[in-house]
């Protein structure tokens, strides 16, 4: 029986990928996510290569895995793929303490987020 399988949400020519629980907090990622929407995947791969942002590196590896999966799972090419969404979403946030003077404490925020990359194949103009 069991219920009827979920249509595919994105078109044809699209492939996506998830990074979850990114320990950064969400403004900082999309800064760096902000860097590569509506680029080439070669110009972006390029950027995120030489970016002197920590969080970069696991922007690339996401990026990385939505090529393979476009590559591999919709047979698309890998030439004329453009990134055409790259979205930050937040996760949890842990909360810890930091002790201050006279008895006092400060509460520390360490933000987790989600990053959502999507890669459509665009026609090349001739």
């Amino acid at each position: 029986m069991g219920k009827a399988a979920t249509p595919r949400a994105l078109s044809d020519t699209e492939a996506q990928a998830v990074a979850r629980m990114l320990r950064v907090s969400p403004q900082k990622l999309n800064l760096v996510a902000a860097l590569i929407r509506g680029k080439k995947v070669s110009a972006a791969l390029a950027d995120l290569e030489f970016s002197r942002k920590r969080i970069a590196r696991d922007v690339k590896k996401c990026l990385e895995s939505a090529i393979a999966n476009a590559e591999n799972n919709h047979n698309l090419d890998v030439d004329d793929l453009v990134v055409s969404q790259a979205y930050v979403g937040k996760a949890l946030v842990m909360k810890r303490f930091h002790a201050r003077a006279r008895g006092r404490g400060a509460r520390i925020m360490k933000p987790f987020s989600n990053l959502t990359i999507v890669v459509r194949e665009v026609a090349e103009q001739a």
